[in-house]
This record gives C-alpha cells, structure tokens and sequence, in this order.
C-alpha cells in the first residue's frame, strides 16, 4: 500500500511537551498516517504501548498497514474511543489530539473536503456515517445555515451566503458550492469559500460539540503525571481548549468578585505551555497547515490533594 506523504504539524513541540519515556503508554485519538507516533513509538521502545485512533476508514487501514502487531489501532473517534476506555478502566502516560481535517484528507479530492477539485458534497471523516455536506447544502433551512455558517465559519455576510445557497439549490458538487459562496460571501485574502467549507465541515463531523464533550474525559483517561496535548487549527477549537485547560488547572472557579469560595472545585491538571506553542518559519514553509497549528498541553495532578 502506498501510504500518503504526511508531514506532521508540530512534531518536535509535541515530543517536547509529551516527554515519552520507556515503557510508557501513549494514546493517539486522531492518529492520521502516524506521523506523531511514529516518532512517540521510537521513544517509548518496545516495552511500550501504542493505542492510535481515527475515524476515518482510509486512516485506519493506513496505520494498520504500517505498524502492524506493534500497535492497537481502533477505527472510532476519540469521544467515542475514549468512553470505551474509561469503562474499561484503562489510563495512558500520553494522549495527543491533533484536531481538523488532515492533509491526506484534503488531497483526496473525491472526499468533498476542498473546492480545489470538483467533487460530491461529502466532507465526512467517517465515511460510514450518513450525515453528508449535501444533507447540510440541501436540507437544512436558510436560518440553520446562517447559524452553522456564521458560527463555525465566522464569515460576517453569513446571512447573505445561506440565502444564496437556499436560491441555488439542489447543488450537488463542491464546485457548485463554491460558485454560489464566492458570489455572496465576505472578500477578502484568503477565497471567498473558505469559511463557509469549514463551517459545513465542522458541522458534518460534530468537531466542537465532541471536543467538548471529550475533554473531561481525556483528562480522566491520564495517570498521575501523564501529559495531554492538543493541536488546534482555528480560534474556535482553541478557544474551547484554552477555557478547559484553564478551569482545570484551578482551584476555583467561582466569579473572581465572590468573597467566599463556594464551588469546591479542585485543580485535575497543571499547564506545560502558558502560551501556545506554534510553528516556526522554516516548519511553515516546509509545511504550510503549521501556519495556524497552535498546541497546547497539561500535566494531570493528584485530583486527591486538597486546599490548604
């Protein structure tokens, strides 16, 4: 099998703030082509484990392919692969997120992700579900679109794009899609389409909604001391990331003017990056998507230690 080039955004910061070390167990919850744990598993030796997960069918087989017996690769997504794992009872030393639509993805034009190639109005990472972009395109009314559109793709003429792709229908390629966007959409530096097939995207796939969902229990799924890192590609996704990693890595959480502690909260984790961590200029031009990769990673504490 020809495995697709893939080049890992962020690699060496992720090694960084991961840390793996012998024997550990590492998980990987959008494990891709294996870029990153490639280089985990060569640190983690043979005495480790290696548990990679995606969603997407063609990434599955892919990491099969490759690492054979050396790993366990499961085809679900992280939320999902991640209530199977607590109720089993499993924790890990590392788990990393490298959240979005990965290059593979793009490149594949037949998958409906980019308007660089003509193709059906797909855009599912997991194949096996029903939910399409053309049910979205098609189906839903011109005010669900304008929220979908004006909230996952924060284009300000979210109105004016709905009310245009409702006009136009039934379209049926990305092509198709794109026309009638550019036509309507904000102009700007970047095409015109961008933010409303980022919108369409994140609302086939469910990506925030499972974001939210999984991060309490990605933090449970590491032993004391274990890192979580997490990849990031659009303010929206790290903005939902920053406010979890900083409520978790505080012992209260009470409105800051409230005189009295009240909410019992206790710190799970403490940060390793105050900031995210970005690409520099030569990763970016040797990789472009390292352009608005951010990472961000926690360390979990003792969820036993109490306030003074």
């Amino acid at each position: 099998m020809n495995t697709p080039q893939h080049q890992p955004v962020l690699l060496d910061q992720v090694v960084r703030v991961l840390s793996p070390k012998i024997g550990e167990m590492y998980l990987d919850g959008t494990a891709g082509y294996g870029g990153h744990a490639a280089a985990i598993m060569d640190r983690i030796g043979p005495t480790g484990h290696a548990i990679l997960v995606d969603r997407d069918q063609n990434a599955a087989k892919a990491l099969r392919d490759r690492f054979g017996d050396q790993v366990e690769v499961v085809h679900a997504d992280f939320l999902t692969a991640a209530q199977r794992f607590l109720e089993e009872g499993r924790l890990v030393d590392m788990l990393l997120l490298d959240l979005g639509v990965s290059s593979p993805q793009l490149d594949n034009g037949n998958r409906g992700f980019s308007f660089r190639v003509d193709a059906p109005l797909d855009m599912r990472m997991d194949q096996s579900q029903g939910y399409s972009a053309s049910e979205v395109v098609n189906r839903m009314s011109e005010k669900q679109l304008e929220q979908i559109i004006r909230t996952y793709g924060e284009e300000p003429k979210a109105r004016a794009v709905a009310r245009a792709i409702v006009a136009a229908r039934p379209l049926g390629t990305t092509g198709e899609l794109a026309k009638v966007v550019r036509a309507a959409a904000l102009k700007g530096d970047i095409d015109a389409a961008t933010r409303t097939f980022q919108a369409i995207r994140i609302e086939v796939n469910g990506e925030l909604n499972q974001l939210e969902q999984a991060l309490p229990l990605l933090t449970k799924l590491l032993s004391f001391g274990g890192r979580l890192a997490i990849i990031s590609f659009h303010s929206l996704e790290d903005r939902i990331v920053k406010q979890f990693f900083d409520q978790e890595s505080r012992d209260c959480i009470c409105p800051p003017k409230q005189p009295v502690c009240t909410c019992d909260h206790v710190a799970t984790v403490q940060k390793i990056t105050t900031k995210p961590l970005v690409g520099d200029s030569t990763e970016i031009a040797i990789n472009p998507r390292a352009r608005s990769a951010k990472l961000r990673a926690v360390e979990k504490i003792n969820k036993n230690k109490r306030r003074d």
